[in-house]
């Protein structure tokens, strides 16, 4: 579990295939390692990942043709940097909302515009989605908590202030580039229990 405060932006250092699947190696600059284990999680761009190996400021993580698939984890490269969260410890501060690093699908960035000293994306999720967004709600932009300022059929809008800017990959993004999108869980589970249930028998 994961609260979508990125503590650091990580730089991706080797990227293997492996029989099908990937590994990537990425190196840290402020998160501190030296607790994390081998299967800790640690949420790369908003995914949940498990490393596998970690030696001293560097930890690799396995990628699943599932994840490759469904994410844009299979586009990064050496040099690419990434947002990073250790998981949600008991008794650690709950500052943005609860996220599982469970990408339910990617977007596009499809609009930018200055707003202050802010800057302003629009975002086109699949449209199977929309339903989960609502404004003033949550949502989690490669792994980056953000609030939901407006929303129109499938596209929804945010706000970056100028410390998200300065502390997470966002302020890299441009117009048409594609976003891991986490919606917000309570959304998901209200959503379920509004289904009607029909048992399978």
């Amino acid at each position: 579990m994961f609260t979508g405060i990125v503590q650091d932006v990580g730089t991706v250092i080797s990227r293997e295939s492996r029989a099908g699947d990937e590994r990537l190696t990425i190196a840290c600059e402020r998160l501190d390692l030296s607790r994390t284990q081998v299967g800790d999680s640690i949420c790369v761009q908003g995914c949940c990942l498990t490393a596998t190996e970690v030696r001293g400021q560097t930890f690799s993580a396995d990628i699943s043709r599932e994840t490759l698939a469904r994410t844009t984890l299979g586009a990064l490269n050496p040099g690419a940097r990434v947002n990073l969260e250790p998981a949600l410890r008991a008794g650690d501060p709950l500052g943005g909302h609860l996220v599982s690093g469970h990408i339910d699908g990617v977007g596009r960035v499809t609009e930018i515009a200055g707003d202050a000293r802010s800057r302003r994306l629009l975002i086109e999720a699949p449209r199977e989605l929309a339903r989960y967004f609502a404004a003033k709600g949550s949502v989690t932009v490669d792994g980056v908590s953000l609030t939901v300022n407006g929303v129109e059929g499938a596209s929804f809008g945010v706000n970056l202030i100028p410390h998200t800017l300065s502390v997470t990959t966002l302020a890299a993004l441009t117009a048409g580039a594609g976003v891991n999108l986490e919606v917000d869980q309570l959304a998901r589970y209200i959503d379920r229990l509004m289904t009607p249930y029909r048992p399978a028998w």
